[in-house]
């Protein structure tokens, strides 16, 4: 399960790259299998929670590419 959930945190941070317009939805369910990893008990990988906390500051939409216009 500990594996499926970081395959799902890849997948969701894929999207965000992808799909920069909806990058505030995708960072929501990013935290989501953040938390689900967590209540697993196993320990959540380093570089998961450096994300996690830059996801925190104010400045987190600077972490992703500037959506297109339209």
């Amino acid at each position: 399960m500990f594996e499926a959930l970081k395959a799902q945190v890849a997948m969701t941070l894929d999207e965000i790259a992808a799909r920069p317009t909806d990058r505030h939805v995708l960072q929501e369910r990013l935290r989501e299998e953040i938390a689900a990893l967590r209540a697993t008990g196993q320990p959540v990988p380093e570089d998961i929670l450096r994300l996690e906390q830059a996801l925190e500051r104010p400045e987190a939409d600077d972490l992703w590419p500037p959506a297109p216009d339209p």
